[in-house]
């Protein structure tokens, strides 16, 4: 009879124990996802302050903040629809790249850019571009730059795009956007990496496309016609017209990115 009852005992502390155990487990879990949320809270207020004060007296300022304006729409969303540290996170990076979008708005209009920013996954892989860089592919012109300038208003923060390091620098058109959208490069996207980078110092194409690409081909080049006019062998035509401020990331949708 003793032995039974203490038998008894053990198995109701051991059930105990483990309750405790997976209600402290859900309330770190849960103190964590709180923390994640107020930082993501803290840089999305700060994206809004300078998206919301800041006006552009160039064109390639008003582009960056075009660009600052989407993500932080983006952001918001995503916030609304975060659930976990990891989506939470993800809010988080969305307002750095605007901020970084911020930085560059406020260095085409000769304002002290701020303070340094986090980096952004695979900013540093990617590089910066270090010089003018005027490229033709299939009958259509590509520049690039490290300064903005009347031509080369779009900014990009530098970081991986479905899969390959886009350098930082300022760029005649966002031809990196469709990827960004549909998550993978079109067919004929090796030959403007190529053209545009090879040989250029600071990027990570500097000796050569195979490089810096740095991920399965077959599921990029080979199976990505994503439509944004640089597959198949047609870049011009008008396929990059609506990209300037078109806001493609309205959505906000954690998918987008």
């Amino acid at each position: 009879m003793a032995g039974t009852i203490l038998t008894v005992v053990v198995l109701v502390l051991i059930v105990a124990g483990a309750a405790w155990l997976i209600r402290q487990r859900a309330a770190a879990r849960e103190r964590e996802l709180e923390d994640a949320k107020s930082e993501a809270r803290r840089w999305v207020e700060r994206l809004g302050g300078q998206v919301l004060n800041l006006v552009g007296t160039n064109e390639a300022a008003k582009q960056a903040l075009a660009d600052a304006a989407e993500r932080y729409t983006a952001a918001g969303s995503q916030m609304e629809q975060a659930r976990s540290t990891t989506q939470t996170r993800q809010v988080t990076e969305t307002a750095y790249e605007g901020l970084y979008y911020v930085r560059a708005a406020r260095t085409a209009m000769d304002l002290d850019p701020g303070p340094e920013l986090p980096p952004l996954p695979g900013q540093q892989r990617a590089g910066a571009v270090t010089e003018e860089r005027d490229v033709e592919l299939e009958g259509h012109s590509y520049s690039a730059s490290p300064a903005p300038s009347e031509r080369n208003r779009h900014y990009y923060p530098g970081g991986d795009v479905a899969g390959r390091p886009v350098p930082r620098g300022w760029y005649s058109e966002p031809w990196w956007r469709p990827a960004l959208v549909a998550g993978a490069w079109g067919i004929g996207s090796a030959l403007l990496f190529s053209a545009m980078f090879s040989g250029m110092a600071g990027v990570a194409y500097a000796d050569g496309f195979s490089d810096g690409a740095g991920y399965d081909d077959a599921q990029g080049d080979v199976g990505g016609d994503d439509g944004g006019g640089i597959d198949g062998g047609d870049p011009g035509g008008g396929d990059f017209g609506g990209f300037d401020g078109g806001g493609d990331f309205g959505g906000g949708g954690f998918g987008d990115f």
